[in-house]
């Protein structure tokens, strides 16, 4: 293993063309990038094994690195100073040529630009080209034609134009030499089917104008939609800007991550493919959206996941986890050739979560839609049907054991949590049966809400323990027993609630300072749990809404901290030493920090 191997994951930048995504690392190293989609099989995935392939552009010998995106944008600029001189380098995948505002993100031509400049002095360079197709399975030979690097082998081309490297060797190239000052190295890296034949060659010049148009492609996207104000403003507005790019703009799902089998723990087989789209939160993640980005990208995403679920189930109920393009299957494999981040096994792709049936996703969605409600025309029937038969699902199913908020894969259980969001459903369903065409059906729904809510409040409180409890007549705690208070099942105030919040701060604070999901148990996952930074900023809104500022403030900056230096996150961090571990950047961690932020913008 090498220096670049198992670096550190707030080390990565992060790039994103709303298509897909490259991880860059502190060093110019871009170890993960999956081509023409997020959830593609990896070109370069040094990420998660040595040999899986990478494309590095650095000075020669020691070097101090300080990094930034160019305001209201997710073009990364790395500068890099020697003892002779500073360099900058320029990352960026491609906007559509014209793209702004809005509609930025809807013609990639998957294109990735890395410009190199010397800004003062001399600097020694040396760059590496590594592609490695398939999650590393190909490695590619490589032809070199007038300067233009092409590779043979695999299902898809990548075409490198730039200047011609100085060695080829066993599916590598390599660049070495010395810039001036003034003096740059242009590279342009796109990716065909082979089926497509050969793209169009840019010349250095249409390659700066293209970079030049994705900047200000997401500068106008940004000044037209942001408009937060209030705490921790540039890492809500950098949230918004995150979770726009990791926004599939062909459909308007909104992936997890962009990146799969990043451990929860290091070692550890907590290792999941998050590159697909989760319905559980909709209703936090279009809040989010609808505060960081725009209204616009939060009813496009609800949009997608009414016309992704809305089928006819025969038996089945929703899916928690969809594919980019709203594809059902999304079978999980070992991909037993690859080390793993940090020797972190196994690496998987798929993820059989969409296999699970889950009875919570019933109140994420009607809660979703309610929150807006104002902005929707009447549904057509289909739709309606489709809602109703939500909060019908509900009434009939919510007494089911299932795996939970955190789709533990051990035996099913009476989650409280679960047993809540089928409460959600109906109490909204209630509220939009008249917008839904059936006002008469809000009796019957509102008998099963009532008929809900006295179960959790009987099986679910522990009077022994003082607190309400992950499972009917348990034990023990969940960070998702927060949400009977964000929900509106508990008012704040009440003293059951007060209880919880205490038990659920008392039992789940890692030594790190942030929340587990619930505690260490058999859960039929090998592996330990890290802690979670979503579920720190539950505790944050909690807080907030019961008017503890202080210690609101205080957990809300203790979490925000956790952030990189670009103010990216990830899903959770190691429990005792802090390291960001996880799947990166996290979408429901930044969802999480601008719901949390909003909620502290509106304490006197």
């Amino acid at each position: 293993m090498t220096a670049e191997d198992g670096r550190p994951i707030a080390d990565y930048g992060f790039i994103s063309d709303c298509h897909s995504a490259a991880l860059i690392s502190g060093t110019g190293s871009i170890d993960w990038l999956c081509l023409p989609r997020f959830d593609a099989p990896s070109v370069f995935g040094r990420l998660l094994d040595p040999s899986a392939g990478h494309w590095s552009i650095r000075p020669a010998g020691e070097f101090d690195v300080r990094r930034r995106y160019l305001d209201g944008s997710l073009v990364l600029e790395t500068q890099f100073t020697t003892q002779t001189g500073m360099a900058m380098l320029t990352d960026a995948l491609v906007l559509g040529a014209s793209e702004t505002g809005h509609g930025i993100g809807q013609a990639s031509p998957h294109t990735l630009v890395r410009i190199l400049e010397v800004t003062e002095g001399q600097i020694a360079f040396e760059a590496e080209f590594c592609p490695r197709p398939e999650h590393g399975l190909v490695c590619p030979r490589l032809e070199v034609n007038e300067g233009v690097v092409a590779t043979l082998g695999g299902a898809d081309v990548l075409t490198l134009a730039g200047p011609a490297p100085t060695g080829v060797d066993e599916g590598r190239a390599t660049w070495r030499g010395v810039l001036d000052e003034a003096c740059s190295l242009v590279f342009v890296l796109t990716h065909t089917a082979r089926s497509e034949g050969r793209p169009e060659i840019w010349s250095d010049r249409q390659a700066r104008r293209r970079l030049a148009a994705t900047v200000k492609g997401w500068q106008s996207w940004s000044a037209l939609h942001q408009r937060y104000e209030g705490p921790a403003r540039e890492l809500v507005l950098q949230s918004g800007l995150v979770l726009r790019a990791l926004s599939y703009q062909p459909t308007g799902a909104l992936v997890a991550a962009c990146t799969t089998s990043l451990p929860e723990r290091s070692g550890g087989g907590r290792n999941w493919d998050q590159r697909y789209a989760w319905i559980r939160h909709a209703s936090s993640t279009v809040g989010a959206l609808a505060l960081a980005t725009c209204d616009e990208e939060a009813d496009r995403f609800l949009s997608w996941i009414i016309g992704t679920a809305g089928e006819v189930q025969h038996g089945r109920g929703m899916q928690a986890v969809y594919g980019l393009a709203g594809e059902h299957d999304l079978s999980e494999r070992e991909l037993t050739h690859l080390a793993g981040w940090r020797s972190s096994r196994p690496v998987r792709v798929g993820n059989d979560a969409w296999n699970q049936e889950p009875i919570d996703l019933y109140g994420e969605l009607l809660d979703a839609v309610l929150g807006r409600r104002d902005r929707l025309s009447p549904p057509p029937a289909a739709v309606q049907d489709f809602l109703c038969g939500l909060a019908e699902a509900a009434a009939r199913k919510w007494n089911d054991p299932d795996p939970g908020t955190w789709e533990q894969r051990g035996e099913l259980r009476h989650h409280v949590s679960s047993k809540l969001m089928c409460w959600v459903a109906l109490d909204r369903a209630v509220q939009l049966a008249e917008w839904l065409g059936h006002p008469a059906r809000a009796v019957g729904w509102a008998a099963s809400r009532d008929e809900i809510r006295e179960a959790i409040m009987v099986a679910g409180w522990n009077g022994a323990i003082g607190s309400f409890t992950q499972c009917f007549y348990g034990d023990t705690v969940d960070a998702s027993l927060l949400l009977l208070a964000s929900t509106g099942f508990l008012p704040i105030g009440d003293p059951r609630m007060a209880a919880t919040i205490d038990r659920v701060e008392a039992d789940l604070t890692a030594p790190c300072g942030l929340l587990y999901r619930y505690p260490p148990e058999d859960d039929g996952i090998e592996g330990d749990e890290g802690a979670m930074l979503s579920c720190t900023y539950w505790l944050v809104e909690c807080l907030a809404a019961r008017g503890d500022k202080p210690r609101a403030i205080e957990l809300f900056e203790r979490a925000n901290a956790y952030a990189n230096d670009l103010g990216l996150l990830s899903g959770q961090a190691e429990p005792t030493t802090g390291e960001l571990m996880g799947n990166f950047p996290q979408a429901l961690s930044h969802v999480g920090l601008v719901n949390a932020a909003s909620v502290l913008a509106r304490m006197p």
